[in-house]
């Protein structure tokens, strides 16, 4: 499956966070673990421990790490080369609202951390999840291809606070199985990666401006 092949890098220095975003957002984030690195969290959560040369004690090292993790919130930036899980959404050029598309999955290394257990899979084998939409409203000079440019040019970056849940696996395409990591995704904030801008917000559960 070519998406979880993709590397997601994920700096998750404090520094990157901005101060100013919307309080919500900011006390979700300062009361989780920023990440080390998404990739690295996955395969050991998952535990990878088929083939003839896996640690006898693959499996318990990996169980050892979900109780670890059990019910801790965790917060990772991603930033905006590996924001491919945004997409511009509607526009209404009458109001300057916007919509941005946030498909919950988010890639690191072979597996993915997901918002819920995907169930099923497209005709490439990619796991089939639901859109989170968040929305807003442009500043006053945007237009709808400025926001839409935003995207195409790898402008946009995400914060994601989240409390990962287990392990999930779906059929492979052509024999065997995928994994992934399922989570409750508590917070995301969209932001413009250049100023910082807040783009928007999805918190527990729904839009956070609706």
């Amino acid at each position: 499956m070519s998406r979880f092949l993709a590397a997601a890098v994920t700096l998750l220095l404090p520094a990157l966070a901005l101060a100013d975003v919307d309080a919500r957002f900011a006390k979700l984030r300062d009361e989780a673990e920023a990440l080390g690195g998404l990739g690295a969290f996955l395969e050991k959560y998952v535990g990878a421990c088929e083939g003839a040369l896996v640690d006898p004690e693959c499996k318990s090292q990996a169980e050892a790490f979900r109780k670890k993790y059990q019910g801790k919130r965790l917060y990772m930036i991603i930033t905006e080369d590996d924001a491919t899980m945004l997409a511009p959404g509607p526009y209404s050029p009458a109001s300057g609202e916007y919509t941005i598309n946030i498909t919950p999955f988010f890639p690191g290394g072979r597996y993915a951390l997901t918002h819920g257990a995907p169930k099923k899979t497209d005709a490439n084998g990619n796991p089939v999840l639901p859109y989170l939409a968040v929305t807003g409203t442009l500043p006053d000079g945007w237009n709808a291809q400025m926001f839409a440019r935003l995207f195409s040019m790898r402008g946009v970056r995400a914060q994601v606070v989240f409390t990962p849940q287990g392990v999930w696996s779906l059929p492979k395409k052509g024999g065997g199985k995928n994994f992934g990591v399922t989570a409750r995704v508590e917070g995301i904030l969209v932001s413009e990666g250049r100023t910082g801008q807040q783009l928007g917000l999805w918190l527990n559960g729904k839009d956070a401006n609706k």
